[in-house]
């Protein structure tokens, strides 16, 4: 049992990737129906699956492609014409050998399937016989008959003509197909009769199978040697079955499962990896001039290209050709000009472009959607096209190349092209935009609109379109690949879509990028450039805020906005722009801190938080820390809705309360011991400023940051625990809106190092205990422009 099922898991692998490339064959063999080596190659197909269908005992699919193969092997002899007609039977009886198939992989069996071949097999006996298809009569149903008739009888197998001692290698391609025939009969004979033993419970039944080898006592040897001569004698030389066979020894398949899991464990190595170049930074910084460093940079930097190595090679493994998609659209565009009674060509090039398994087997819906609009609407019917000076056959031309880390795929039409302007007219009418909108949008806006749900230039709906659901669905599907589609079109001359989708879905390049307290991951592909600017070259015109760029007016949305951060630190005079773009369509995100690039791995949330909008997944940065990736295309959507003035928040945050009285200025003292706080009060009662106390730096980074004051200057000590001084006047440093605030260390660590360490991490002043009343005041009061 366990023998079969590996037999029939390989009969299926094996003839799903026969027929993957029959559609593209056949209708190549309508154009070309003199392409012997083209004829050989689908003949070989019908024949390898018809054999191996009946070894298993597939009845109904071993009838289907006995009788494809008697149309084929005419076709390829030069006794029968390959037409349209016969072309519309043969591809109806493929569809037929994948149901089937289809249903083998499914059920176990043929006949479960529902496929009713009686029409179809009359229909390619009439085509063989040189008949006209639509003259053929459906084969009658076969009377029922008790089961061991339906076994042939040992005598009604013809004994072998071939002598044992003949060398297979000698034989002719029908000598071999003969007693191939032969030995399947014999095989079929013992298999029903063993079946009908079983049914009938008959102690007797063994003896019809019993006889059937008993008429042939060479098959041992026969079935051996023709056997293993058919298929390189039927393919036409050794040399090439040896080559194949060598090439089969040299692949092994494997599940996805596996390779899946192996690509997760890949990802889980680039994050230890950029923990450790995170951690090598910091050793570096911490022992500058150490002779363990050059060592160890060694050492990462190794492991740092044998992980870049790895990664690869993973990927590579789980790459496919997108033939794998392409091959089934000459199918698809013949079938539709047949039905719509046009003449298109369609080319193909770039089909051995690879991109990911995954990816692989989402762009079919896409690009079948796309190839069928440009076949209905935008290939003119050949009167039309003739009218315009056009060829009377249409073309498309699909296309795929590499561009960097991402495929790229063209679907180009010499049709009629996109009438913007109708477009245009019917959005407004459908209430999708207003008059004053559609009289400001590109050409490039308004072809976007065809990506909106249920709407359709169709003047009526038919099967192959109208229902305004199609493109849309392209859309979702590209942009669920982290992918952009863009759409340019001429008036008569035709119209290219440009599908853009990353080469993987799990590892790519991003920019980190910090608004207030949070920090962002936004795909490095969708990043055009980065700009610092002034918060005076940004606009609000008619509600939207805009920033003039060189020669282009851009709209602008803060980071904090799109996600509700709050608002706790402001960024002052200058702001980051981060300019990110989906096709032709650009936004300008503004952001407090660019932190630089990194490779990153995409983790899903889970369940709970996966429908957050904006949001693609999740990473874990080389600190350990957890970082959201930003979906680009939602974005760009969602930065439709914010109506903030960025303008008048920034400058409103910038003003500061002007003060009235010297309690109006707040200081925060910072220091451990209760005794020092009480000393620096006590100095600064004079001024009659307000003083807010913490203990450690921990919990004065926490005053500050919730913005529940606003600061003059802050006294730190350096000696505490949780935090330290120095520590805590970094972590405020970081921050833009207290990259002014006066820091005044009050400390007794007086030596130089200490001074000049406060200095680098930002410290204002350097007041060393013991220190008198007054000087304290003065410094206060200098700081904090007290009169």
């Amino acid at each position: 049992m366990d023998d079969m099922q590996e037999l029939l898991e390989d009969f299926l692998v094996e003839s799903f990737e026969l027929i993957e490339q029959i559609d593209h064959d056949l209708v190549e063999l309508e154009s070309n129906p003199d392409d012997l080596e083209l004829l050989n190659r689908i003949f070989r197909v019908a024949h390898t699956v018809k054999g191996s269908s009946s070894f298993l005992n597939f009845d109904t699919l071993t009838k289907l492609t006995h009788h494809m193969e008697d149309v084929l092997n005419k076709a390829r002899h030069g006794e029968l014409k390959i037409t349209a007609d016969v072309m519309d039977v043969v591809l109806k009886s493929v569809d037929m050998m994948k149901g089937l198939l289809v249903s083998i992989r499914d059920n176990g069996n043929d006949s479960s399937s529902g496929i009713d071949i009686s029409q179809i097999c009359p229909q390619l006996t009439a085509i063989s016989e040189g008949q006209s298809p639509t003259s053929a009569t459906p084969e009658p149903e076969p009377a029922p008959a008790t089961a061991p008739a339906t076994a042939p009888a040992a005598a009604d197998i013809p004994p072998s003509a071939i002598p044992e001692d003949i060398d297979p290698n000698t034989l002719s391609e029908d000598q071999i197909n003969a007693e191939i025939e032969r030995l399947l009969k014999v095989r079929k004979a013992e298999d029903e009769a063993r079946r009908a033993a079983k049914a009938s419970g008959a102690a007797a039944a063994p003896a019809a199978p019993a006889t059937a080898p008993a008429a042939t006592p060479d098959k041992p040897d026969t079935a051996d040697k023709p056997a293993a001569a058919a298929k390189p004698a039927g393919d036409g030389a050794n040399a090439p079955a040896k080559a194949s066979a060598n090439a089969s020894d040299q692949t092994i398949r494997v599940e996805v499962g596996r390779l899946d899991y192996l690509m997760n464990l890949v990802g889980e190595l680039v994050l230890s990896k950029n923990r450790l170049l995170t951690i090598y930074n910091d050793v570096e910084e911490r022992y500058d001039g150490e002779q363990f460093l050059e060592e160890l940079n060694q050492v990462v930097s190794s492991l740092s290209l044998v992980t870049t190595d790895v990664q690869l090679a993973v990927m590579k493994t789980r790459m496919q050709p997108v033939a794998k998609v392409f091959n089934k659209f000459p199918r698809v565009v013949r079938d539709i000009g047949r039905d719509l009674n046009k003449q298109i060509d369609l080319i193909i090039s770039g089909e051995e472009t690879e991109l990911d398994k995954s990816i692989v087997e989402e762009i079919g819906d896409p690009l079948t959607h796309i190839i069928r609009n440009s076949c209905d609407h935008g290939i003119e019917d050949p009167a039309t096209r003739k009218a315009a000076g056009k060829p009377e056959k249409g073309t498309i031309e699909l296309k795929a190349y590499n561009e960097g880390n991402h495929i790229v795929i063209e679907i180009i039409d010499d049709g009629k092209g996109i009438d913007a302007e109708a477009i245009r007219i019917k959005a407004v009418e459908r209430g999708l935009i207003s008059e004053n909108e559609a009289d400001t949008m590109s050409n490039k806006e308004i072809y976007s609109i065809i990506f909106r749900p249920g709407f359709s230039m169709a003047a009526k709906v038919t099967n192959i379109s109208g229902r305004g659901v199609g493109m849309d669905v392209v859309k979702t599907n590209v942009e669920k690949l982290h992918g952009v589609i863009d759409i340019d079109s001429e008036i008569g001359k035709g119209t290219t879509l440009k599908l853009k989708i990353p080469l993987t879905l799990a590892i790519i390049q991003s920019l980190l990028v910090g608004t207030q307290e949070e920090i962002y991951a936004i795909p490095l592909a969708n990043v055009n450039e980065t700009v610092r600017v002034s918060v005076d070259n940004i606009y609000t015109i008619e509600g939207k805020n805009v920033l003039r760029l060189r020669d282009e007016v851009l709209s602008l949305v803060r980071l904090s906005d799109l996600f509700g951060v709050k608002q706790v630190l402001e960024s002052g005079d200058q702001t980051y722009v981060v300019v990110i773009s989906v096709a032709e369509t650009k936004l300008g995100i503004i952001v407090d801190n660019l932190i630089g690039q990194e490779e990153i791995v995409i983790k899903s949330l889970g369940s709970y938080l996966a429908n957050i909008d904006g949001i693609a997944g999740g990473t874990i940065r080389g600190d350990g820390r957890v970082t959201l990736i930003v979906d680009v295309g939602v974005i760009m959507d969602m930065a439709k809705e914010v109506k903030v003035d960025i303008k008048s928040s920034m400058s409103a945050e910038a003003i500061q309360k002007a003060k009235e009285s010297p309690a109006d200025y707040k200081v925060l003292v910072v220091d451990d011991s209760k005794m020092d706080r009480a000393i620096i009060s006590k100095a600064l009662a004079p001024t009659g400023i307000t003083l807010i106390e913490a203990t450690n730096g921990l919990e004065a980074l926490n005053i500050i940051k919730s913005s529940e004051h606003a600061f003059d200057a802050v006294l730190i000590d350096i000696e505490m625990p949780k935090m330290d001084g120095y520590t805590l006047a970094g972590e405020i440093r970081k921050y833009s809106k207290y990259r002014n605030l006066p820091l005044i260390a009050v400390t007794s660590r007086t030596s130089k190092s200490d001074r000049l360490r406060g200095v680098e991490v930002g410290m204002t002043e350097y007041i060393t205990k013991p220190y008198s009343a007054e000087y304290l005041e003065n410094v206060v009061r200098k700081n904090i422009k007290l009169p």
